[in-house]
């Protein structure tokens, strides 16, 4: 959307500092390293002072900047706050959006996923807006307003909360015609106490929504009878069950976990075929991206063909073979109850390759009170997934347990015991190197290994370096000299009495 200082200035009721007030933006950014020329860059008060970069936007091509304090350059606008300004700045650009639907999606797990087949699933009508990445919070979603391309025929915003009124706070800005909610899960249990709680808070899209809007709800979740209250909209139900308006059925995954299925809707049925995005939980959101479109008013046919154009986010189902032959399943970017069981659902649907499954498994954080408990149950069913060894990853600092906690924390104790309990082999390790270490001493060609954790973990960095990671070939010796068969059993191998 482009805007002119001027009309930013208005906006914002802010000061223009210099420059040409017709100039324009084309695009918004609150980072340096990814701003494009022409865009306007504002600098945000956070962990790190915004301001301190403003020369280097203007050096990078900025059309300007927005500033709450006086600093060298021309095409500034001056503010109070920022921040508030560049709220202001996402209502107004929500005002040159009218008639444009403006879908809102939340949910404790997959909405990012669900936000990028959503997008798909629309852009066979035209250019569609979306959330980058993960901006789901007060920055992102008016950055995502902002951002809604030329001609737009809708905006995918995502929607995160920590508290109470933080979606009726978002929605406030972005006013969305359509709202999502993918599930009412753990996430975040730390600040909401119980998925009551979750559920009240996540309803506040519901009530945002006009009597002329509609509200997508998963039909699997127990929450949803509830949450129909909650709004004057239409409602479309999507999910496996069998009462749902949009019915995913016969789910089927391919040898890199693309899943196929078929979808009986009020729009038709079709069978779709291998989503470009990995896991069965897929299907699920898939539906979800489907009732918005046909709600919308895309043809049914049409918005299965646009989601064979769908692009995950990074560091999500991310499936790489590497030439030492590894199977290397990373989908660090987060974790919560819900998706750390899709994740081992996915890596026991892993095929071919005749190898072992190695689950290395962070700390959930945000769990508050439930973190030992659901940490138990984690392992659980990670033993129920058939892995050879679970690799339960210490690390030090808050979000494990609600506080600051030691590189052995006991949630990843409680993993690590609960996957003894149900028969598999358990070792805990101090970090992400810790976690290399084994896992070079073990692995062979063939072998699969899932990495996930909260981002807090930093897995990431542990994923990326499997990738490079030279590993024997199933008849070559025992790594480390031992010599023993990947099939000897498990009382013989390293670390089951620990």
């Amino acid at each position: 959307m482009r805007l002119t200082l001027a009309e930013i200035a208005g906006a914002t009721g802010g000061q223009i500092l210099g420059g040409d007030p017709d100039v324009a933006a084309s695009s918004y950014s609150i980072d340096t390293r990814t701003l494009a020329p022409g865009a306007l860059f504002v600098a945000l008060l956070a962990e790190r002072d915004g301001h301190a970069f403003v020369a280097d936007a203007l050096d990078r091509g900025a059309a300007g900047a927005l500033v709450s304090r006086v600093v060298e350059g021309v095409g500034l606008v001056l503010v109070d706050d920022t921040a508030a300004a560049l709220t202001a700045l996402g209502a107004s650009a929500r005002d040159r959006l009218a008639g444009v639907p403006v879908v809102g999606i939340t949910g404790s797990t997959g909405k990012t996923s669900t936000k990028d087949l959503t997008a798909a699933a629309l852009a066979p009508a035209g250019p569609v807006g979306a959330s980058a990445v993960s901006f789901n919070n007060e920055i992102g979603v008016p950055l995502t307003l902002l951002s809604a391309p030329a001609g737009a025929v809708a905006v995918v915003a995502e929607m995160g909360a920590r508290g109470m009124g933080h979606i009726a706070t978002l929605c406030a800005v972005a006013r969305p015609t359509v709202g999502v909610i993918t599930n009412i899960g753990m996430a975040h249990a730390e600040f909401f106490g119980s998925r009551e709680e979750v559920a009240r808070a996540k309803g506040e899209l519901l009530e945002a929504l006009p009597a002329g809007g509609h509200a997508v709800l998963n039909a699997d979740d127990d929450m949803t009878p509830g949450l129909r209250s909650r709004t004057a909209a239409a409602v479309v139900t999507a999910g496996a069950s069998a009462g749902a308006d949009v019915r995913v059925s016969g789910v089927r995954l391919d040898g890199d976990l693309h899943p196929a299925f078929r979808l009986e809707t009020p729009w038709g049925s079709v069978d779709v075929p291998p989503l470009p995005v990995r896991g069965a939980h897929q299907a699920g959101n898939a539906a979800l991206a489907v009732a918005v479109a046909g709600a919308i008013g895309v043809g049914l046919e049409a918005a299965v063909g646009g989601l064979a154009g769908a692009v995950g986010s990074p560091l999500r189902m991310d499936l790489r073979r590497t030439p030492a032959g590894l199977v290397v399943l990373n989908d660090s970017y987060n974790a919560n109850p819900t998706s750390m069981a899709a994740a081992l659902d996915a890596l026991a649907a892993l095929g071919g390759g005749g190898g072992r499954r190695y689950a290395v498994l962070g700390p959930m954080a945000e769990l508050g009170p439930h973190a030992e408990e659901e940490h138990r149950r984690l392992g659980r069913l990670a033993a129920a997934a058939g892995v050879e060894a679970v690799l339960a990853v210490a690390v030090s600092g808050p979000g494990v347990t609600g506080g600051p906690g030691g590189p052995m924390s006991s949630a990843m104790a409680a993993l690590a015991d609960g996957a003894r309990e149900a028969g598999a082999e358990a070792v805990l390790v101090d970090g992400p190197q810790g976690a290399l270490a084994e896992l070079a001493a073990r692995l062979r060609a063939g072998d699969a290994v899932l990495v996930k954790a909260s981002r807090m973990a930093g897995l990431e960095r542990l994923a990326a370096q499997l990738l490079d990671l030279p590993v024997p070939r199933v008849d070559d010796p025992e790594p480390g000299g031992r010599g023993m068969s990947p099939r000897q059993p498990r009382r013989e191998q390293r670390g089951a009495a620990r």
